[in-house]
This record gives structure tokens, sequence and C-alpha cells, in this order.
């Protein structure tokens, strides 16, 4: 089964941009489906993006809509979240996600359909 840790999370202000890295290990990283769910402190944890397979749909919360994008490289096991304009409300604990799917167009936004998680990592948004 695939193991997932994310990298990236810092303390930047509002306005700066960060890049979330998940590195895979232990599976086929081109089979899963990949999110990216945050929580913030005293909330429930929530969707933020996806990745099909292959790379060819992705999906956004509206929150995020055009300042965050996901993609990934399946050469290199690895899924990216690139956060630009971050705002306060951005802060939280960012994990990554990975199920398998069988159709390379598939995404998933609920985490439930997800089996295998990271860690996390902080990221803080000062204003």
């Amino acid at each position: 089964q695939v193991q997932l840790v994310e990298s990236g999370g810092g303390l930047v202000q509002a306005g700066d941009s960060l890049r979330l890295s998940c590195a895979s290990s232990g599976g086929l990283f081109r089979v899963y489906v990949v999110g990216w769910f945050r929580q913030a402190p005293g909330k429930e944890r929530e969707f933020v993006a996806a990745i099909s397979r292959s790379g060819s749909n992705v999906h956004y919360a509206n929150s995020v809509k055009g300042r965050f994008s996901v993609s990934r490289d399946n050469a290199q096991n690895t899924a990216l979240l690139q956060m630009d304009n971050l705002k306060s409300e951005d802060t939280a604990v960012y994990f990554c996600a990975a199920v398998t799917r069988g159709l390379d167009h598939t995404i998933e936004v609920a985490e439930e359909e997800y089996d295998f998680w990271g860690p996390g990592t902080q990221v803080t948004v000062s204003s």
C-alpha cells in the first residue's frame, strides 16, 4: 500500500505563495487519485483539491479556485499543490490523500472515499 508524506508548509504573509509536495512510496502512484484536504483549528477537515490518475481532471473547492493549482508527476511519485495569494483563512494543516480508481478521469471530493493519508503539514498565513 502507498505511504504519503507532505512537505512545504510554513509561515508566510498574506499574499505570499507556498508549494506543498506530497511524496509517495510503497505503491504504484499512477493508479491513485490524489486529494488535498485541510483542517483549521476547531473546524472540520475540508476538501481543497483533487487530481485524477493521469492529471487529466482536476477539481477545486470554491474557496481556493483561481488561487491554488494541483498537479502531479507520476514519474517522480509526487503530487503538488501550488498556493498563491494566500489569505489568513487558508491557515490550516494540509493533508494529501490517495485512493485507487480504475477510470482515469475519476476524482473524489469526499474524505471518506480516500484510503491513505499523510500526516499533514502546517500552513500559517499571517495578515
